[in-house]
């Protein structure tokens, strides 16, 4: 299993704008193949910054599967126009420990 990790910065005040087209673009990230879940994070700091983290059966799923997808291009279409810088994405792979169980709160 891949950890996708990417840091967002949204404009300020389009927080509200881009967690609903996120709502919208969740779907079409879900129904790739090799997509294993995702979690969408606020940072309490700084309130325009969010993380993202996405599993992949595969780093191929991503790079390659997802990116190439005509559902990329949507989800960019909807996402992209907020980010401002744009964000790096990294991956990773799990080497030790327990994961928590998701919190709301």
């Amino acid at each position: 299993m891949v950890l996708e990790h990417a840091l967002l910065s949204v404009r300020p005040g389009r927080e509200a704008a881009f967690e609903a087209a996120f709502a919208e673009a969740e779907p079409i990230i879900a129904s790739t193949p090799g997509f294993g879940g995702l979690t969408l994070s606020r940072r309490l700091e700084r309130p325009g910054t969010y993380l993202l983290l996405v599993t992949w059966a595969t780093l191929e799923d991503h790079t390659v599967g997802f990116r190439g997808s005509a559902g990329y291009r949507e989800w960019s279409r909807l996402l992209h126009p907020f980010y401002d810088p744009f964000p790096t994405v990294e991956h990773f792979r799990h080497v030790r420990g327990t994961p928590s169980p998701a919190t709301d709160g």
